[in-house]
């Protein structure tokens, strides 16, 4: 198979004028247990990067070894979490997940082998997590190679750059999906550049 970096400087020339300007970008392999990915996504919803980080060290610090035992946190009291900066609908979504993980819905063995799209409907099932917050867990989390969020509002912003897109909604991610064929099947790392070419972290422009 040919090498990530390669099939992309080969499919798309506008591209790679922009990785070669760009500080290299490496695939990640340390993997992360998606129900803590899930607790991760939910908390850092509609947050700055440092807010996110504050809160989630105050919630993580309620439980043993910070780590959110789903029956721990189930057991844990609103007024705490709150006390943490969570909102009464964030608390809400966490509860739902600490439900799902014990009830055996959100086990590793049973939904990474799935194929992306499969899995992202299984995803978006659950309380509080739309399209975009599951696919930051197969990129993220899961470091899966070809996904694309075109609801990433930073990634719409550098494709505007960089491909002088004119379109907007549906018409704007029609384009993206367009041109991010050519990068199949490693549209994850051609994602990650675009938001590095930002210097932005992933933020959803529809998902609340």
């Amino acid at each position: 198979m040919q090498h990530p970096h390669a099939h992309l400087f080969s499919q798309d020339p506008l591209l790679y004028q922009m990785i070669l300007q760009a500080k290299p970008v490496t695939e990640a392999t340390a993997y992360r247990p998606i129900y803590e990915a899930l607790l991760s996504s939910v908390i850092s919803q509609q947050l700055s990067v440092k807010a996110a980080a504050t809160i989630k060290a105050r919630f993580l610090a309620l439980f043993p070894d910070n780590y959110p035992d789903p029956a721990f946190l189930l057991s844990t009291p609103p007024e705490m979490l709150r006390a943490a900066g969570l909102s009464r609908q964030k608390i809400t979504y966490l509860q739902h997940l600490a439900q799902q993980k014990q009830d055996g819905k959100l086990e590793d063995a049973q939904l990474a082998p799935l194929p992306d799209e499969e899995l992202i409907q299984r995803l978006v099932q659950i309380k509080g997590i739309g399209r975009w917050t599951a696919e930051m867990i197969l990129m993220f989390a899961l470091h899966r190679p070809d996904v694309m969020p075109l609801d990433d509002l930073g990634i719409y912003n550098a494709m505007k750059r960089l491909y002088a897109l004119e379109e907007t909604g549906k018409a704007a991610k029609a384009r993206m999906k367009n041109i991010s064929e050519a990068w199949r099947p490693h549209r994850t790392l051609a994602c990650r550049y675009l938001w590095q070419s930002l210097d932005n972290a992933p933020v959803s422009s529809s998902e609340s």
